[in-house]
């Protein structure tokens, strides 16, 4: 069958309600601008004043959730199959992780950041020892463990629903355990349309902040005026970039580019430690990596109600900066979780949530506590002139800091490259994933049509353009708060269904030890002379393909055919069906048995290729392949190997599984007893197909 055209993946309600409403906005921004801002800044304020503890609150509870999952037992369940292994080492994955750290609004906030809290921080006299000591520590506050924690969140969602229950990469799919199919449907949308116009709008922050920083290095360096015109022009490269990206498939190169910026800015972070005062640099980093741990868990539900201090007060301090972040990292947290889960998959939830946890924010630390630092050491020497720049919504005092560093105008140059190729690769990542977030992905295909990507870059830049227009970067963040509502909704949904999908398995691992051993398989083993010799035999031979594909052909699969067969005459919603291994050429059979809302049972039987073993050598040559005969379940294999297996005992298996599996269901369902009703395994009656039929059996949907 020949591929169905790429228009044909479109979501096309998701994708008209979405952009409808984003090109709307910013045609009003264009035209009444006026207007749009006073809206805009009557929403901000409403929404930081009577909501900005909801946010302090939703960010701790993000918290604590992922770190329960870490450190408890539900931290050892995978992202991916229970036999799937990580798809790239250690070293490699936690590159990855540091690189999605960086970006343009780091080099913007390490100094702007710690300036303004040298002056207007709370709970401190401006410029006095506190002030100094925490200035730094507020930016890595706000750049560390709380927002890294919302990415967590997302990325269990993606990576449990679709590398573990085998559902599409989307956000649809993470709904599946509260509101089961409707998900598919209008109420799936509506939460899609949210996370679609939440990241853009987190995108356009993100690239309002990095444009006006690159234009601002620009103009140093050409000593030429960079307005609303140079701006609109980086805007428009950077579309050109990712429809040449998109036409051309050069997404590999754009990757590279990518990682070699990474590489020029650490460089550029270790020129500044080691050209300035690096004996001082290196004493404040230590002390702050110490007060940070220290002063994390107060500062992550701090509100500061007894605080009103006039300076901060009057300045908005929590508003334009807590709040702000936090709404930011919730614009942000779909986006950067999708890609988390793409390169985690095979890794337990525990590795996960560490690893995002502290190996981005130790980047963050560093790269805060050089330039932070180095930035506090100039005001508190005296320099009235660069205090003033440091603050500049421009980002001047980026490059002001860097000037005064030897070979300035070459480390300038750098600065600027460095910022406007990470503007770039956000701009295309961004559009890639929006493009995924507006089509109909499924579970081999998670890809939107290239020409979408193009269509969201143009949507991007325009919304980027309409905002900035407005005020500059304070648009931008208001618009970024206003926004954080509807997504930390989202993010309660997430959270919601990840604690459920977690608790099921919880109840899988407890309905082990909780399940009878089934009657039919101990008179199976009782009533067959000699069992003990054909099971010693399994384990002292190696099959072969021919061997694997007469035992599949003539016992498995239709042992398993069998079964679905009795299931469908007594009423349950079956689907059976063979296949071919696409490596081997072998055959398999997948059995799958659904209760509607509830998780589906799951029953493939499926050949596996392995090397025979060195110590295998007496039976087959070392390096020729044998096969496991082995059973898939909804989260993968365990590695039993069913090979040798006799027909009755085959569908005893099967049958082990499905008690083990409807046992799950009524722990489930009697909201967490822990003690299901069992069968007395005398009463079992001897004919396998009346097995089990007093239990809850699945109703025909």
């Amino acid at each position: 069958m020949a591929d169905a055209p790429a228009s044909s993946k479109v979501n096309w309600p998701v994708f008209i309600a979405s952009t409808a409403i984003l090109l709307g906005f910013s045609v009003w921004a264009a035209i009444f601008p006026d207007t749009a801002y006073s809206t805009m800044e009557t929403m901000f304020n409403w929404a930081s004043d009577y909501l900005g503890w909801y946010f302090v609150l939703t960010a701790a509870i993000i918290v604590v959730f992922v770190l329960i999952v870490a450190l408890t037992r539900m931290g050892k369940t995978k992202l991916g199959p229970d036999h799937s292994k990580p798809r790239f080492g250690l070293f490699t994955w936690a590159a990855m992780l540091f690189a999605a750290g960086i970006g343009t609004d780091l080099m913007f906030f390490s100094v702007v950041g710690p300036a303004t809290n040298l002056r207007v921080g709370p709970g401190t006299e401006a410029g006095s020892l506190q002030a100094a000591e925490e200035a730094a520590l507020w930016t890595m506050f706000h750049y560390g463990i709380p927002g890294w924690a919302m990415y967590a969140l997302t990325g269990m969602a993606f990576g449990l629903f679709a590398y573990r229950y085998h559902l599409p990469l989307s956000i649809k799919s993470a709904l599946y355990p509260i509101i089961g199919k409707r998900a598919q449907g209008a109420a799936g949308d509506t939460v899609q349309v949210a996370a679609v116009i939440g990241t853009v709008f987190g995108i356009a922050t993100t690239l309002g902040i990095g444009v006006v920083f690159v234009s601002f290095g620009l103009s140093m360096i050409f000593d030429v005026e960079m307005g609303l015109g140079a701006q609109a022009a980086l805007i428009v490269l950077a579309a050109i970039v990712v429809t040449i990206s998109t036409v051309s498939g050069v997404e590999k190169g754009i990757r590279r580019i990518s990682e070699i910026n990474v590489v020029v800015a650490v460089l550029l972070m270790l020129y500044v430690l080691f050209s300035g005062d690096t004996m001082y640099l290196l004493n404040a980093l230590v002390k702050n990596i110490g007060d940070f741990f220290a002063f994390l868990p107060s500062a992550l539900t701090d509100t500061f109600a007894y605080d009103m201090s006039p300076a901060w007060v009057d300045e908005g301090w929590m508003q334009w900066w807590t709040i702000f972040f936090w709404t930011w990292w919730m614009a942000w947290a779909i986006f950067v979780g999708l890609f988390l889960a793409r390169i985690s998959r095979g890794r337990t939830l525990r590795q996960f949530v560490i690893g995002v946890l502290l190996v981005p924010f130790a980047f963050n630390l560093l790269w805060i506590a050089i330039f932070g630092n180095a930035t506090i050491a100039r005001i508190m020497g005296g320099d009235t002139e660069f205090a003033e720049e440091a603050e500049n919504a421009e980002g001047s005092g980026f490059f002001a800091l860097l000037a005064e560093f030897p070979g300035a105008t070459f480390v300038i140059g750098i600065a600027v490259m460095v910022g406007l190729l990470f503007y770039i690769t956000s701009a295309d990542s961004g559009s890639l994933v929006l493009a995924n977030f507006t089509s109909k992905t499924t579970v081999t295909d998670s890809d939107g049509p290239p020409w979408l990507r193009i269509i969201w870059s143009v949507i991007i830049g325009a919304l980027t353009l309409a905002m900035l227009a407005l005020d500059g970067i304070y648009t931008l963040q208001m618009g970024a708060v206003i926004i954080g509502l509807p997504l930390s909704i989202v993010l309660y949904l997430l959270l919601f269904s990840v604690w459920r999908a977690l608790r099921v398995e919880g109840l899988a691992a407890d309905s082990k030890e909780a399940t009878l051993p089934s009657a039919l398989s101990e008179r199976i083993a009782q009533s067959s002379p000699g069992a003990w010799r054909r099971r010693l035999a399994r384990h002292m031979h190696y099959p072969s393909a021919a061997e694997t594909t007469e035992f599949l052909e003539n016992v498995a699969l239709p042992a398993v055919e069998e079964v679905a067969g009795e299931l469908k005459e007594r009423g349950a919603e079956v689907t059976c069906g063979r296949g071919t291994v696409e490596d081997s050429g072998l055959p398999e059979v997948d059995l799958h048995v659904y209760f509607g809302d509830k998780s589906m049972f799951k029953y493939q039987v499926y050949p596996v290729q392995y090397e025979v073993p060195s110590f295998a050598t007496r039976f087959r040559p070392a390096g020729e392949t044998y096969y496991q005969v082995e059973v898939f379940s909804a989260t993968g294999s365990s590695g039993q190997d069913l090979f040798g297996y006799n027909h009755e005992q085959v569908i005893a298996d099967i049958l082990d599984a499905y008690e083990q599996h409807l046992t799950v269901l009524t722990m489930d369902e009697s909201e967490g007893n822990t003690r299901p009703t069992t069968l007395d395994a005398d009463a079992i009656p001897t004919d396998w197909d009346s097995v089990r039929t007093r239990r809850s059996k699945p109703k025909a949907e």
